[in-house]
């Protein structure tokens, strides 16, 4: 049986590779010119496309994945014409998912074979028109050349002859020295269009005959519908439609308009008789305190090294701590929309997803149609950061086009994206930690409260009975796979559910832990006078690579990011003085899924009258493996990192009276241009395979800068977001 962990890493992780039968498809692509794989199509005009399967959601795959194809077809950047992806048949049995750091990990080896497949067909052709052989041909800048005599034939010139040949199964991949794009930094493919206001998103999407749709939803967690007034809405200029809906996590009822504007001037008006439900009282500031009562209870087997609770009774010096991170929002700046077209035996989908493959089958098991008779066309994406994994907001969009018979674009309002959608859950995490008389760590004892993600449904009962679920899952991440070397490590996990819908957010489970680990390990430090820095090498020690269930982790690499981040971060020079302000600094790291490796050092002042917190570099040093393209890679540290920082010193969602209390970017605040750090990013170079790196600079950001607070004004704050008025107090 597959675990969360690997499910976490697979459906909404690091991602997979499925086996692509190449000799079937060309067999059903008989009317491409040379299509060898789904991935590739060449013309006889030399027009050269390459597909995308991951959706772009600012993270540059629509730059990086090419680049992984054309490297081993062997053709020039400006030759390339991208299409995207659809759940079409071209694409079955090929993962179109996009989540976990997975695209790169999980594309790495299928996008190299289907070039190099591509190329050996090619230089195939070439010399058999030749007449000579195949090794005396090399391919260059979509052309095949015989070298002895000098002959060339463009890819398009050959394409004919090259459908012909028989696909081999295992074609020569190019050595890594002869690369002329992966490691190279590439600009974005799509950047001069987002720039420029050109590019499309799932918003800009228009098709024929569409009208727009509003819901005014239930503002009570799992409230639902008594009656409603259409009358004042059906007033409102340009509103056609009024009609309820259940689709979707908070039911309502939609307006429907020849504008977007129509429709959300008419849901004002839209009078609703709610049923508050049963979770009408449900306040977050309430479940948080019960969170941490439950520290008391016993809770599931995380992992066990030694015997901690012996050596925590044992004599030497003892601390300990409790941690707080909050209910918090994706906030994308795209709000959820999604245009569908019901038809008689049919429907077509535009959306901004990360799950195509899920929405086409929702849809199919909602309009009791073939899954194939459902046709989902992903958009450029406004952020997703595990939001839009979830497709709540495509059912909706389903059932109103079904309901008017005409394509219909549902569109979230900025106050119905923040408050209903599904949450990263709160966590509370208690640590306590020794060491002995001589001040070597002598134990870790680590017990976590917190929530399942509810958007993968509820666990079984055999499950709830396993007393070692947790630990056969690999959960949570950040305490389960805790990298330091304690003689006496045990960790485990309380489990508390809220009626707060939950579900993957940016590094998923690691935030929360890994901002108690990394801060608790710098209190051992400074309670035994110790560098905290150096501490933290000293557990590694030896750096060796521990093993626990389908999880590595590799201490040796962590290893080497910390001592590049001390050395580019000038951890041990003298600290900077300021007149009118406390500065520090602060470490954190983590292995984020076996195969990504962060650490960071953040440089951080307080105003000494007025608290103010103000984080000036986060010097962050990497280790994921090849890296593709290193300028998409110190791109998404940069955005790793700010979104860190918002979680850090700004954000939190409450829940009052069975409502979130946010609504907008006024009052769940994200982190400014101007508030934004210099934030340098250094790699450590490696021949080892990609490692996923989306969400691998957040967990570290809110340890890293809690510990510089402290640094700079000896307090301690174990409760997110960090804030003036809490140093203050």
């Amino acid at each position: 049986m597959r675990t969360r962990r690997e499910f976490l890493k697979t459906a909404a992780g690091a991602g997979f590779v499925l086996a692509i039968d190449l000799k079937a498809f060309c067999a059903a692509e008989a009317k491409a010119d040379f299509s060898p794989n789904a991935y590739i199509e060449i013309h006889p005009d030399n027009n050269i496309r390459l597909w995308v399967t991951r959706t772009e959601m600012g993270q540059g795959v629509r730059t990086t994945l090419p680049m992984m194809l054309a490297d081993e077809l062997e053709v020039e950047w400006s030759q390339i014409q991208l299409e995207q992806a659809a759940t079409v048949p071209r694409f079955q049995g090929i993962r179109l998912r996009t989540s976990g750091s997975g695209s790169t990990v999980g594309t790495y080896n299928s996008l190299r074979k289907a070039g190099a497949t591509a190329r050996v067909m090619l230089i195939g052709a070439a010399a058999d028109k030749w007449g000579v052989e195949p090794a005396t041909c090399r391919a260059q800048a979509g052309s095949v050349v015989h070298l002895p005599s000098g002959r060339k034939a463009t890819y398009g010139q050959l394409a004919d002859a090259a459908s012909k040949r028989p696909v081999p199964e295992n074609p020569p991949l190019k050595d890594p020295k002869e690369f002329r794009y992966i490691g190279k930094p590439m600009k974005r493919t799509d950047g001069h269009a987002i720039l420029t206001g050109t590019a499309t998103y799932g918003l800009d999407t228009r098709v024929p005959g569409m009208l727009y749709a509003v819901v005014k939803r239930c503002p009570y967690l799992k409230g639902s519908v008594i009656s409603f007034d259409r009358s004042k809405a059906m007033a409102v200029r340009g509103v056609r439609h009024v009609i309820p809906i259940e689709s979707g996590l908070a039911t309502g009822v939609a307006v429907v308009a020849d504008q977007t504007w129509s429709a959300m001037k008419g849901a004002e008006a839209l009078e609703v008789n709610w049923n508050p439900g049963p979770n009408c009282n449900f306040d977050s500031d309430q479940f948080l305190g019960e969170m941490e009562e439950a520290l008391g209870e016993s809770g599931y087997y995380v992992r066990g090294d030694g015997d901690a609770a012996q050596a925590a009774a044992s004599e030497g010096r003892k601390l300990e701590a409790v941690y707080e991170f909050p209910f918090q929002a994706h906030a994308p700046l795209e709000v959820m929309n999604c245009v569908a077209d019901v038809r008689a035996d049919s429907c077509e989908i535009w959306v901004p997803t990360q799950a195509p493959t899920t929405a086409q089958e929702y849809t199919a098991k909602q309009l009791g149609i073939p899954v194939e008779a459902v046709t989902v066309n992903v958009t450029l994406t406004g952020g997703g950061f595990g939001r839009r994994l979830f497709v709540d907001y495509v059912p909706e969009a389903v059932e109103i086009s079904k309901a008017i018979g005409k394509p219909v674009q549902v569109v979230w309002t900025r106050s119905d994206d923040m408050r209903f959608g599904f949450f990263q859950p709160p966590s509370i995490v208690r640590i306590a930690g020794g060491f002995d008389h001589a001040g070597k760590p002598l134990f870790w004892s680590q017990r976590s409260v917190g929530c399942d993600l509810s958007m993968f449904g509820p666990l079984d009962a055999k499950a709830l009975a396993d007393p070692r679920h947790y630990f056969n899952d690999g959960s949570p991440w950040g305490s389960f796979d805790n990298p330091y070397n304690f003689p006496n490590l045990q960790a485990d996990f309380v489990r508390r559910n809220s009626p707060v819908p939950t579900g993957p957010w940016r590094a998923v489970e690691y935030p929360g832990q890994v901002f108690a680990r990394e801060s608790f390990i710098d209190e051992m430090a400074h309670a035994a006078g110790r560098d905290p820095l150096e501490l933290r090498l000293e557990l590694l020690q030896p750096g060796d690579v521990l093993k626990l269930g389908d999880a590595k982790v590799d201490r040796g690499r962590l290893i080497g990011a910390l001592r590049l981040v001390a050395e580019k971060s000038n951890w041990h020079q003298a600290p900077v003085t300021m007149p009118d302000r406390l500065w520090g600094h602060g470490v954190a790291c983590n292995i984020y899924s076996d195969d990504c490796f962060m650490a960071q050092v953040a440089e951080v002042s307080v105003g000494k009258s007025a608290g103010d917190i103000r984080v000036h570099r986060i010097v962050c040093a990497l280790d994921c493996g090849r890296v593709i393209n290193p300028l998409g890679l110190e791109g998404q540290t940069e955005s790793g990192v700010t979104w860190g920082l918002t979680a850090t010193l700004r954000g939190r969602i409450d829940f009052r009276n069975g409502t979130a209390v946010q609504e907008n970017y006024v009052d769940y605040e994200v982190i400014r241009m101007h508030e934004a750090p210099v934030i340098e990013t250094h790699i450590l170079p490696s021949e080892l395979s990609p490692g996923g790196f989306g969400e691998t600079a957040v967990p570290p950001v809110a340890p890293a800068v809690a510990n510089a607070i402290f640094a700079a004004t000896g307090k301690r704050v174990r409760r997110l977001p960090i804030t003036s008025k809490k140093l203050r107090a």
